[in-house]
């Protein structure tokens, strides 16, 4: 087993440091009933989960959003976790795929599924495994608390995207069905949607996002995404999910919780758009 750990590269700014304030912190958003499920997990969901949206902004705006869909997650069964996230630093490959050792936070160590990892590689024919890319980036590890705090043991394959082009994503797609259709795991993009436009604006824009991914309709996504211009980051994470999904079973999107940081700070000048949808 490799001993390769992915150490925190965000806890004291995204979340706290300390393992019992991060723990209170995740009891606090899962508590909060104006942007979160308003109680603590297990949620007793008996719902089919094929796969899950979530944001990746710091706790403090986005946290109660993304709770949302782990509160629902929590009373699933299931051996591992695929997150998909943007590349916000350009570093490494266009797919890089983390494939061996742990990832650390203050609740713990998260063990890689390597054997998953290989059989992804294999199957999607667009990736790479590359460990540098993973080196920096937010939009994976602001999840894993979550993943800790619902599931004592849990393994992950960290998936980082700067080519998140419709056909790649596709591929991407397909590789991961065909690696997990016999298996029981989850896929997760991390995604924020709209970035720093006037709140009224962010609304307008991400609702009609949100449409194309509850419809599960990925030539509608791309085609909302590119002619309104919305800026959320991790679309290619979010179009790979829908694929996944689709390809599992999944027949719609369910909207959890739409809020911006304007909702959750007051300053609604230049806001950033935050959603929990799950695929059901």
């Amino acid at each position: 087993m490799s001993t390769h750990v992915r150490e925190a590269a965000v806890s004291g700014i995204f979340y706290p440091k300390n393992s019992n304030e991060l723990n209170l912190n995740i009891e606090s958003l899962f508590k909060d009933s104006k942007f979160g499920p308003g109680k603590l997990p297990p949620s007793g969901n008996t719902e089919k989960i094929y796969g899950m949206v979530c944001p990746h902004a710091g706790y403090m705006y986005s946290g109660a959003v993304a709770a949302n869909g782990f509160y629902e997650l929590s009373s699933m069964k299931f051996e591992s976790v695929i997150i998909l996230g943007p590349n916000h630093y350009g570093l490494g490959s266009d797919v890089a795929v983390m494939n061996r050792g742990s990832w650390k936070t203050p609740l713990g160590e998260i063990e890689i599924d390597s054997e998953l990892a290989q059989e992804i590689y294999q199957n999607c024919g667009v990736a790479n495994f590359d460990e540098f890319a993973h080196s920096r980036d937010h939009c994976i590890e602001v999840q894993l608390p979550f993943l800790q705090y619902i599931r004592k043991e849990i393994k992950i394959v960290p998936i980082i995207l700067i080519n998140q082009g419709k056909s790649m994503c596709r591929k991407l797609g397909m590789g991961i069905y065909d690696s997990i259709k016999k298996g029981n795991m989850i896929p997760i993009a991390s995604s924020d949607l709209t970035h720093y436009e006037p709140n009224t604006q962010a609304y307008e824009k991400d609702k009609l996002l949100i449409s194309a991914i509850l419809s599960l309709d990925i030539e509608k996504f791309y085609s909302i995404l590119i002619s309104f211009n919305v800026t959320a980051c991790g679309y290619g994470a979010i179009a790979t999910v829908m694929e996944i999904s689709k390809k599992m079973g999944a027949t719609e999107g369910k909207l959890l919780k739409y809020a911006t940081s304007g909702d959750v700070a007051g300053d609604n000048k230049s806001v950033v758009g935050y959603s929990s949808i799950l695929f059901v």
